[in-house]
């Protein structure tokens, strides 16, 4: 059951922060957000450490380990998707960051030992391919010109770096470094990174938007997008392993979608809703546990083939 909730946390959180980005953009360069973001969540989880009055002295070599992840999850990842976001739509983005569901299946089977299960990958087939129908109509007018194949580059790196840093949380975690501070100095070295690039890069200026809606989206994805939905995901990938915790990926997107039918009046075509029920077949195969009669190269080479027919 905390497997569970802390599954449905993760979905819900990450779902609802793409309508907070959306206030952010427009005035403030994105890569200034992003450093914001996770400055300001990094002194709420320190705030938080202080006040539960958690241990915080660790070794040299445990903050390497810190900044590693920090850096990948919390800078990174972040500053290529943002290029991406220039030329790619949102469904394409979507669509590559759903993508770190086969990057972890390999990383942790190469890094961290663990199995490649057929159950696990012919879900994330799926879930590939139902969240490749989802965004259909989006995908299928995509003029592959030289930006929009950068931008798919720079989204797939953006979602490697992300994976990179879920397989050396995993690591943190089995080494007995406490979820929370690692989370906390984690954001901070990723924060701080990120400021100096911003400082440092030519063409982007430390501005602010004065606008109550890019104070309360920064606060948002703050606190919930970084400091509870990074708290809850990197537990949850700690108990159940970073392929199956992955799969809240391929669900988020669909989950933004439904905010987006309150909020923006989208509509749902035949085949998103198609798309949907593979999601939620994905989502039943990775996360239950069961035998698949399916030989393991065919349940490994099916990504690559969603991944073909989708293409963030």
């Amino acid at each position: 059951m905390v497997n569970q909730a802390l599954y449905v946390a993760v979905v819900l959180i990450w779902g609802s922060t793409w309508i907070a980005v959306k206030y952010q953009v427009g005035v403030v360069a994105p890569e200034v957000s992003v450093a914001l973001r996770f400055l300001l969540a990094a002194a709420m989880l320190m705030a938080w450490c202080g006040v539960r009055r958690l241990p915080m002295r660790f070794t040299g070599r445990q903050h390497l380990f810190m900044a590693a992840q920090g850096l990948g999850l919390f800078c990174i990842n972040y500053i290529p998707m943002y290029w991406a976001a220039q030329w790619l739509t949102s469904g394409l983005l979507a669509v590559a960051f759903s993508c770190v569901i086969v990057f972890n299946l390999f990383l942790g089977a190469v890094f961290l030992g663990h199995r490649i299960e057929p159950r696990v990958a012919l879900g994330a087939a799926i879930g590939l391919a139902g969240i490749a129908l989802v965004f259909w109509p989006e995908l299928r007018g995509v003029d592959l010109t030289d930006r929009v194949t950068l931008g798919v580059a720079l989204a797939l790196v953006g979602t490697l770096a992300a994976s990179g840093g879920m397989m050396i949380s995993s690591r943190n975690q089995k080494a007995g470094l406490p979820v929370l501070q690692t989370n906390a100095f984690g954001m901070l070295y990723g924060g701080v990174a990120t400021a100096l690039y911003v400082t440092l890069a030519p063409g982007i200026d430390w501005a602010w938007d004065g606008r109550t809606e890019y104070a309360a989206a920064l606060v948002y994805l703050a606190l919930f997008g970084s400091v509870l939905g990074f708290g809850f995901y990197l537990t949850l990938l700690g108990r159940i392993g970073p392929a199956r915790a992955s799969y809240a990926s391929v669900l988020f997107p669909v989950i933004a979608l439904g905010i987006s039918t309150v909020l923006e009046g989208y509509h749902w075509p035949p085949v998103a809703v198609a798309g949907m029920a593979l999601v939620l077949v994905g989502n039943v195969l990775v996360l239950t546990r069961g035998r698949v009669k399916l030989p393991l190269p065919a349940a490994v080479v099916a990504p690559a083939v969603a991944k073909q027919g989708d293409q963030g």
